[in-house]
């Protein structure tokens, strides 16, 4: 009897290079896999980067919760590799921590359209996807697309959850 086994999605890839400049601003989530520090997420979840004079971007990340609040956490990012390098690491816990290496989580952008009106971020594992949108609204065709090459580079569809704007 033959066991079929699935393949190993091949590495991930990154987009060539990124415009940082042009990247920083507002991002409305669009959709995501469900990870435990957004649980509280209900609504309205967005991420707002800015340069800092020293090169790190400052990253605010925030959501309404349940009660209609929000929620926010304020975090670092910087680049890894050179000025336009796509690959990013992000925290959220206090600077005093940042010798930490467990405290860093990899911020890949792995597909950019080339008007940054969205973006997909993930990391090299495939356990955290984003889909980010200028806008709270994705065009559908746009999204739909997008879904197609996710499903080509090995993303799991099933896990994806769309945000509610």
């Amino acid at each position: 009897m033959a066991l079929c086994a699935q393949a190993e999605p091949a590495p991930l890839q990154t987009v060539p290079s990124v415009d940082v400049t042009r990247y920083m601003g507002t991002w409305h989530e669009i959709a995501k896999y469900p990870n435990w520090f957004q649980k509280k997420c209900v609504s309205s979840t967005q991420a707002t980067y800015t340069l800092q004079a020293d090169g790190w971007v400052q990253v605010l990340n925030r959501c309404k919760t349940d009660k209609g609040e929000w929620s926010e956490a304020l975090g670092a990012a910087r680049q890894i590799g050179g000025p336009n390098s796509p690959r990013l690491q992000v925290r959220f816990a206090p600077e005093w921590l940042s010798f930490v290496p467990l405290v860093w989580g990899d911020y890949w952008i792995i597909d950019l359209d080339p008007s940054y009106q969205w973006v997909v971020v993930s990391e090299p594992d495939r356990n955290y996807l984003w889909i980010l949108s200028r806008t709270p609204q994705m065009p559908a065709a746009a999204y739909q697309e997008l879904l197609g090459r996710l499903h080509n580079r090995g993303f799991d569809l099933k896990r994806i959850e769309p945000s509610r704007p």
